[in-house]
């Protein structure tokens, strides 16, 4: 099969869709591998190490998506919708809950867009978002505690404190794999923390995993107000497959909320779990509500990006071989990739999505 590899275009964007050492994995299977000249700076990676490792230099993005097979990290922005065509198999991050656009445009080509973040185990674990929620998560404490100082907006407080000084309080809504990397990295820069969780068990995991030193909270109405109103910091970690995130912390919770609080909502890619999020940019990562600073930045792990290349490739490569091998026919045979299937043929196979905009939804198997 030919697999490309194109240039991440997106604003701000870095990682990109294969490492050297996946691409050699690919060639040495007897795939062709085409990589857009600079796919791979933003990350440290050069053309010569992928050349070295078997790939094909291509001049400009269309020849790449012209493959058979493209792997990217983040999807499509509009600018790449010409590129979209049946018969095409794009495998990559597509957020499509909360992106109406690129949904009518994947259905409209008629592509075959298996997103990383559903591809799902049998288990219940989506082991593609994984790598990045881990990044996410472990950043989320670190750009709250910046944008907590007084020159960027914050209250001006130190999120562990110091002797004779309180540190921040941090309440993480969400207790999964992003809730509980930032529990690991707020907990260890001193603050206080409090997760709110839906479920008791995951509770009790942190609980015990955690030894008693981190708060934890069943999520409701009631304790989320209580959580959010006495938070320094507010980290929004919640996640429904594939679906819209919930609106957790509503506009008119804001002028409740210590004045200079800082929000930082992991889930803005999903839609986010705060009313007044939007999405924004590493360049201009911050605006302020009712006093309240919001960080809504989409590609958190954008800004490591070759800690995040490195951590995505090694969860992906083992899907993107199965898929470079037997095409559909990999889809056909996995229930992971069935779950990651969004749409196919003009049909939108994944239910969360259909439910989102309104539209019909048909079973991926059928679909196939």
């Amino acid at each position: 099969m030919l697999i490309g590899l194109p240039r991440e275009v997106k604003e701000s964007e870095n990682r990109v869709g294969l490492s050297p050492g996946a691409v050699k994995a690919l060639v040495t299977r007897g795939h062709r591998v085409l990589v857009e000249a600079g796919a791979g700076e933003g990350s440290a990676i050069t053309d010569a190490e992928y050349m070295a490792a078997g790939a094909e230099l291509a001049p400009d993005a269309a020849a790449v998506w012209a493959a058979d097979l493209v792997v990217k990290v983040k999807e499509p922005v509009a600018a790449e919708y010409r590129f979209l065509r049946e018969g095409l198999i794009l495998f990559t991050y597509l957020h499509l809950a909360a992106d109406h656009p690129l949904t009518d445009a994947l259905l409209a080509s008629g592509v075959t867009a298996i997103a990383y973040e559903t591809v799902q185990t049998e288990d219940g674990k989506l082991p593609l978002l994984m790598p990045m929620s881990e990044v996410a998560g472990r950043m989320a404490p670190q750009v709250g505690a910046a944008c907590l100082e007084r020159h960027n907006g914050g209250r001006g407080v130190l999120l562990g404190g110091v002797p004779g000084v309180a540190p921040a309080t941090v309440a993480i809504l969400g207790g999964g794999v992003v809730g509980t990397n930032a529990a690991k990295v707020a907990m260890g820069m001193g603050a206080q923390v409090t997760v709110l969780d839906i479920s008791h068990d995951r509770l009790t995991y942190l609980d015990d995993v955690f030894q008693g030193r981190l708060q934890t909270r069943t999520s409701n109405e009631y304790n989320i107000e209580q959580a959010v109103y006495n938070a320094d910091l507010v980290i929004g970690a919640v996640l429904i497959p594939g679906g819209r995130a919930p609106k957790l912390v509503t506009k008119a919770m804001l002028p409740l909320m210590r004045n200079g609080a800082v929000i930082v909502d992991v889930a803005v890619d999903q839609g986010g779990c705060v009313e007044t999020i939007r999405p924004t940019t590493h360049k201009n990562p911050t605006y302020v509500v009712d006093d309240i600073v919001h960080y809504g930045v989409a590609n958190m792990p954008g800004a490591v990006p070759r800690t995040s290349t490195f951590a995505l490739v090694n969860q992906t490569m083992s899907y993107v071989l199965r898929i470079a091998s037997d095409g559909l026919g990999a889809i056909r045979k996995s229930a992971e990739l069935q779950h990651g299937l969004n749409t196919h043929r003009g049909r939108l196979t994944h239910a969360a999505v259909a439910e989102a905009f309104g539209l019909e939804y048909v079973d991926p198997v059928e679909s196939l």
